[in-house]
């Protein structure tokens, strides 16, 4: 019995793709590979693909602000396991990643075998980490973290394209000419985030987005 037919691998490097579709054809043969260099390719192979079995995601790839795809990708597609697969190997990293709704988290410097093992032992229902990691570390997901990424959930895929742009600092009239649509349309999106994650301006929606940093940011903004 043949575990899946199809996985998303979603990192924006090419030398680490070809290292993961070798890992993923050694654990499963004839196995079709779909694969993905940036969030917005990662949510069109969703869509077009939404038989997939399983995806790999890459934490630090274009278009995601570190937990924000995953927290994005898990609540638009609940039924389709994301698997993290990060060069942040911290064991904080780990534990909020799987309490974001991963699958389980493979480090980049894990070797091939491994990663077949995880991805295997996630196919098979399984939630997969890496055998040395311990308890010591942990941090445990803030409220407001937890809210914001509720909130995350709600917006639409262009929604979330423009607060991810807001967060790398572009203006209205920049994210409306990346995006190819009028700047009534952008100002009507942001206006929109907003409500949706409840904040009273860009500069809030782009603090709230921080909260899901790979690193949280320390500040004293309330």
């Amino acid at each position: 019995m043949q575990l899946a037919s199809k996985i998303i691998i979603a990192d924006d490097h090419p030398l680490f793709r070809a290292a993961l579709r070798q890992a993923v054809t050694q654990a499963i043969e004839g196995v079709e590979i779909v694969e993905a260099d940036s969030l917005a390719a990662v949510q069109e192979a969703v869509v077009q693909h939404s038989d997939a079995d399983l995806v790999l995601l890459d934490l630090h790839m274009p278009g995601t602000h570190g937990f924000t795809g995953l927290v994005f990708l898990r609540g638009q597609n609940p039924g389709m396991p994301v698997v993290v697969v990060s060069g942040s190997e911290e064991v904080s990293v780990l534990r909020r990643a799987m309490d974001y709704g991963a699958s389980g988290f493979i480090p980049k410097s894990a070797p091939l075998e491994t990663i077949s093992e995880a991805i295997v032992a996630v196919l098979k229902g399984e939630e997969w980490l890496p055998r040395d990691i311990t308890e010591n570390g942990t941090v445990d997901v803030s409220e407001e973290e937890r809210k914001f990424a509720a909130a995350l959930v709600s917006l639409t895929p262009q929604q979330f394209r423009v607060l991810t742009m807001l967060t790398e600092g572009l203006l209205n009239k920049q994210i409306a000419y990346e995006l190819n649509v009028s700047e009534a349309t952008i100002k009507a999106h942001v206006t929109a985030i907003l409500r949706k994650l409840r904040v009273h301006s860009r500069t809030q929606a782009v603090i709230a987005a921080q909260r899901l940093s790979v690193d949280p940011p320390r500040t004293d903004m309330a």
